[in-house]
């Protein structure tokens, strides 16, 4: 089972952030969008899990403690870097408390899973596949100023991915309460 753990969006945050691809056409570049629904900010990816251990990690994730806090989003950016786009993303501002957080759950899974050494706190907007006018793809996420928009995260979810031709189908297995 294709497992990772996420704190969810609000909606007005999705629908903000989905706008975004309205910006591009796509005689600019082929980009596989986030479907809205679907728009998160991984903590971890747990890949391929076998279904015994999920008590497991559901048990050590509840042990996970942490306070409510405040995220805003903040810039655009790209993974791995603006020279070679693969990944469009969202960032957010001051992610301290975030960072805690992932990597208390790094720790309390351990046992189980390599640990992540490059966390960077981001919400993933858009896959690029390729671009075909790279300056004016780049013109164009200059200017996008990411409105100042905050949420409150009170839990984080252990949430199950199912790939097919229709994109990723995620169905929460267990929720997390700070």
């Amino acid at each position: 089972m294709r497992l990772f753990i996420a704190i969810e969006i609000p909606g007005e945050i999705k629908d903000y952030l989905f706008s975004i691809k309205n910006n591009f056409k796509n005689d600019i570049a082929k980009v596989n969008w986030v479907a809205k629904k679907n728009i998160h900010l991984t903590l971890k990816f747990l890949s391929d899990v076998d279904e015994k251990l999920i008590k497991e990690i559901i048990n050590k994730l509840n042990e996970v403690k942490f306070n409510k806090f405040d995220l805003e989003l903040d810039k655009l950016g790209f993974f791995p870097n603006e020279d070679y786009i693969k990944v469009m993303w969202a960032g957010v501002k001051d992610p301290v408390k975030v960072m805690e957080l992932q990597q208390d759950i790094e720790e309390n899974l351990s046992n189980y899973f390599k640990k992540e050494n490059e966390f960077s706190a981001h919400i993933t907007i858009g896959r690029v596949k390729f671009i075909k006018k790279k300056k004016e793809f780049l013109e164009i996420s200059k200017k996008i100023k990411i409105e100042k928009m905050s949420f409150k995260v009170t839990n984080f979810k252990l949430i199950k991915s199912e790939l097919s031709k229709d994109g990723p189908k995620y169905t929460l297995i267990e929720e997390f309460k700070s």
